[in-house]
């Protein structure tokens, strides 16, 4: 999982999680994004970085493989995970689904994880939630 202090974000910026119902901010720099798949109930994993220049994906594990859900080539087992390096340019937001299938979205930090309905304080069922750059005031 990812590590980092809550209060040191960087330059100005929080993560913003958007639902139909509102807005929540974290004052977070690093996270981890838990999910099992819909279909292989499989663990998937994914450490997130909170920068000015948007969200940036720095690495993804599955615990396994499945329909849609191949690592990469360049995966490596590494304890049971096969984790690697996505390259993909810093995103201004991550939009989530859930199809109610398989559980919740999870946030990881600092060592303990919480579904998206406990960090927006209400059930976000299968409703799209956006993950999100958000300007500190």
């Amino acid at each position: 999982m990812a590590a980092a202090a809550a209060s040191s974000c960087r330059v100005g910026v929080s993560l913003c999680f958007v639902t139909a119902a509102g807005v929540k901010a974290l004052a977070l720099s690093a996270f981890t994004l838990a999910w099992t798949h819909s279909i292989a109930k499989v663990e998937w994993q994914e450490d997130w970085r909170v920068t000015p220049a948007g969200l940036e994906l720095a690495q993804a594990s599955v615990k396994g493989t499945g329909p849609g859900m191949e690592p990469p080539p360049e995966a490596r087992l590494v304890d049971g995970w096969f984790q690697w390096r996505p390259n993909r340019a810093p995103m201004p937001e991550v939009v989530l689904g859930n199809s109610g299938a398989a559980g919740e979205w999870r946030l990881c930090h600092e060592g303990k994880c919480r579904t998206l309905s406990e960090i927006v304080g209400h059930a976000i069922g299968a409703n799209v939630t956006t993950m999100k750059i958000c300007k500190d005031p």
